[in-house]
């Protein structure tokens, strides 16, 4: 049997071929034929250029259907496919050129020049470009090119792309996911969402990322279905293609933003079955507002770059706010104790741990760090903190490195931001722990107001915590900002604010403390 993702898809590519896979803003349609002949071409140019299974294949270009082709091809050819976020800098690629090896390094056609030096300066022995236009040098030498229908025969254990995560506590590390991985995720989520041929997918969403592409674009072409690629939210877009669409997946900023919009209405959101958010937690109120206003809750979900996804509210069955639903099939939960490893009781918060066929096969050459994050029973330590509720659905109160450990006591930012969020006047906050010469570390919020001139006060949000808060948790200091700083999935970046704000217990402003 070949266990290679891509036999999971190839069905539908030559059970209907003159179906529209891919459509666009512009108007330019791909079908399901256009799709495969263009990805068996590119396959075949990586066979020339001796790419052989095993091999890593770096991209850091822009959104397009043609980088899909790519790495369906890559898929073909049992190579490693390895996607960049277009925001990293040249010393980030560097690092990550240096660290993964690849064989083939492609970027965008503007970057072609300094991609050339990199490439030279960390060995890699063949680079080419990719534009939005299906221009750049890797189209415009499949010209002559033959399509193969060869398919690499791979195992399930075999590598089919490693995500690098984003290296906010230090060396950023290869999460190495195999075809099995994504082929029995991606058959969760289908089962999970009920999702078929039948539908249509609003695609907003990056495709360097687990969400954008190992959940969107895997879930779409493992049912056959099909997609709107959209460069980029534009809110007006989205709308104005929901009557013709099923399905939308974003983050909370989709659904914060849409809520803005006095086109998003119950006649606007007709046709479509599902909204779903995640890769940042989405506020209660944004949940509320969403289904009062379009008669549709929206169900959140909890992945992660090692694993992809783990749990979801319910299709059918009730979407609690603040929580990220059930256990996939397959996939086992637990709650440990931080420090011991053993499991705690129902309702106690601790370690989110988890295992099952989604889990990631280890850090790319990292064998040490790898070892570390498992249990000797085969669950993966995740770094995040929650809880299992009396109904079984779990809540993530944050990350491990998040905590903050005040006097000896532990701190949930999450219970103290959903209690500022709640009050009148704020948009949404952050709570981080800084450097406390008596206590260790000192809570402090970070709070973002409704409007500019937004009058509530640092001593307010106190007296509004007093009764609410044991003493430990209530904010040492409170501090206005018009934004939180975020990544490009939406996630808040605490590890920045915790440098903005790592002097506050060094000074004598006073100021802004409560």
């Amino acid at each position: 049997m070949n266990n290679n993702l891509y036999m999971q898809f190839y069905p539908h590519f030559e059970r209907q071929p003159d179906k529209v896979l891919i459509d666009t803003p512009s108007g330019k349609q791909y079908r399901y034929k256009d799709v495969i002949a263009t990805s068996r071409k590119i396959a075949s140019h990586l066979l020339a250029l001796g790419i052989e299974p095993g091999d890593r294949v770096v991209v850091q270009v822009d959104k397009s259907p043609e980088m899909l082709m790519l790495y369906l091809a890559s898929l073909q050819v049992g190579a490693v496919y390895l996607p960049l976020n277009t925001a990293y800098t040249e010393s980030e690629v560097r690092y990550f050129l240096q660290d993964a090896e690849p064989k083939l390094y492609i970027c965008r056609p503007e970057e072609m020049t300094l991609a050339t030096q990199q490439a030279a300066i960390c060995g890699v022995q063949h680079i080419e470009s990719l534009g939005t236009r299906a221009d750049g040098s890797l189209m415009e030498k499949l010209g002559d090119v033959e399509e193969t229908t060869w398919v690499c025969e791979l195992g399930p254990d075999d590598l089919a792309a490693i995500l690098y995560t984003s290296g906010t506590t230090g060396r950023s590390k290869g999460a190495m996911l195999t075809h099995a991985n994504l082929a029995s995720n991606c058959l969760a989520l289908s089962e999970a969402w009920h999702y078929s041929e039948n539908d249509h997918l609003l695609h907003a969403l990056p495709i360097f990322h687990t969400h954008g592409l190992f959940v969107a674009c895997n879930v779409t072409l493992v049912n056959g279905a099909s997609m709107t690629f959209l460069p980029k939210l534009d809110v007006d877009e989205l709308i104005d293609r929901m009557p013709k669409a099923t399905v939308l997946m974003g983050v909370p900023t989709f659904y914060t933003r849409l809520l803005q919009s006095p086109r998003l209405t119950r006649d606007a959101v007709a046709n479509m079955r599902l909204f779903i958010s995640g890769s940042a937690p989405l506020l209660a109120e944004t949940h509320e507002a969403f289904e009062a206003r379009t008669g549709h809750a929206i169900l959140e979900r909890y992945g992660m770059t090692e694993s992809n996804m783990n749990t979801s509210n319910p299709y059918i069955g009730k979407r609690r706010p603040g929580t990220v639903g059930i256990p996939l099939p397959g996939v086992e939960v637990r709650i440990t104790d931080r420090e011991t490893g053993c499991t705690i009781p129902q309702g106690e918060t601790g370690m989110v741990e988890l295992k099952g066929p989604n889990v990631f096969k280890g850090y790319w050459r990292m064998p040490e760090k790898t070892a570390s994050e498992f249990r000797d029973d085969g669950f993966f330590i995740t770094g995040d903190l929650g809880c299992i509720d009396e109904l079984g659905y779990l809540n993530i109160v944050g990350r491990d490195k998040d905590l903050v450990i005040s006097g000896g006591y532990n701190v949930y930012p999450k219970e103290i931001e959903q209690l500022i969020d709640d009050l009148p006047g704020v948009a949404e906050s952050a709570v981080i722990g800084v450097q406390h010469t008596d206590l260790g570390e000192g809570v402090v919020a970070v709070v973002v107001p409704k409007e500019q001139n937004c009058s509530i006060t640092a001593s307010e949000i106190q007296e509004a915590l007093k009764d609410q808060l044991a003493r430990y948790k209530q904010p040492k200091r409170v501090f206005f900002t018009q934004a939180l700083p975020r990544n490009v999935m939406g996630k808040v970046q605490k590890n920045q604010l915790r440098d903005t704000y790592a002097d506050t217990f060094q000074t004598q402003n006073t100021a802004a403390e409560i």
